[in-house]
């Protein structure tokens, strides 16, 4: 069944990269309407872009969005792998900058913000994309890759040179309430050594110790440390649902990945659809919908997470 939000959710937080302040606003949408952004701060031109594959414009660093009229939204993955997550399909955001805030540099935000407005059930069936065959796409070692499964499941390995990091894997089913009691709450990470360049670039002017993990060799620099022993995999299968989110429907299938990061996915969703036998657009039925994230999910649900 597609879902949209009960209530408007609104949310004020500075952006990670261009360090400004942005006022949010996710509203109800009606059936069919999907996921779309408007820059209310754009007056002279078109200011409204799709949530969608064919809409990225920019993968390095986030993920970013833009319209024919180059109207665009930055960083939008982590609010979109809540959205995904928690079982949305059809939302109105309105944001009067250009770049979602980060906040704690997770999902956690903006899952509890929705679910404590609610998610209202629409009287129609969520179309979903069952995937028939499998779909990779590689660069160097890394690699990305759909395979045919009969629910919805992320599959992913990183390995970096930090000790405190390492090599980490995990395989989660992300059916229900698994993005939030799994994923909701990993931050994303970097290393001190990316900060510090990026800073002299003039990006990342945003970022800060309580919006990301920063690692240093065998050192962990951000107050507390990690949430999860594996907050950092557990991190990167968030971006991942995020980035996949923009497919337009829920995925039924399996996505596998390895140092597969923002534009590798996308390259996945472009290579997918330029293959038209490798997937089919269905509706859910009752029994589908139970496989797919976010279904059946209320604001008590709120106690496994945080």
């Amino acid at each position: 069944m597609q879902q949209t939000i009960t209530s408007d959710v609104k949310l004020i937080g500075t952006g990670l990269h261009s360090g400004r302040p942005a006022r949010l606003c996710v509203a109800p949408a009606p059936v069919g309407h999907g996921i779309w952004f408007r820059r209310t701060d754009v007056t002279d031109r078109d200011n409204l872009i799709a949530a969608r594959w064919d809409n990225v414009s920019d993968t390095v660093l986030n993920t970013r969005i833009s319209n024919e009229a180059a109207v665009g939204v930055s960083t939008i993955e982590h609010l979109m792998a809540a959205i995904a997550g928690c079982g949305i399909h059809n939302a109105l955001i309105d944001i009067d900058g250009p770049e979602v805030p980060i906040f704690d540099g997770s999902s956690l935000r903006f899952a509890q913000a929705f679910l404590e407005a609610g998610v209202t059930p629409q009287n129609k069936p969520v179309d979903m994309i069952r995937i028939l065959k499998p779909v990779r796409v590689e660069r160097g070692d890394a690699f990305a890759e759909f395979r045919p499964h009969q629910g919805f499941e992320i599959d992913y390995s990183i390995e970096f040179a930090d000790p405190v990091i390492g090599r980490q894997t995990l395989r989660q089913d992300l059916s229900n309430g698994s993005f939030l009691r799994e994923l909701a709450d990993c931050r994303t990470f970097c290393r001190k050594a990316d900060v510090d360049h990026l800073h002299a670039q003039g990006l990342a002017l945003g970022g800060t110790m309580q919006n990301a993990i920063v690692v240093d060799g065998d050192a962990i620099l951000s107050p507390g440390g990690f949430r999860r022993v594996d907050e950092c995999v557990r991190h990167k299968m968030l971006d991942a649902l995020g980035d996949m989110s923009l497919a337009g429907a829920p995925i039924l299938g399996s996505y596998r990945g390895h140092k597969a990061g923002h534009a590798m996915t996308n390259m996945l969703l472009r290579k997918l659809f330029a293959l038209p036998d490798s997937y089919r657009i269905e509706p859910a039925d009752s029994e589908a919908d139970l496989r797919l994230p976010g279904m059946e999910l209320k604001a008590r649900d709120l106690a496994s997470v945080g």
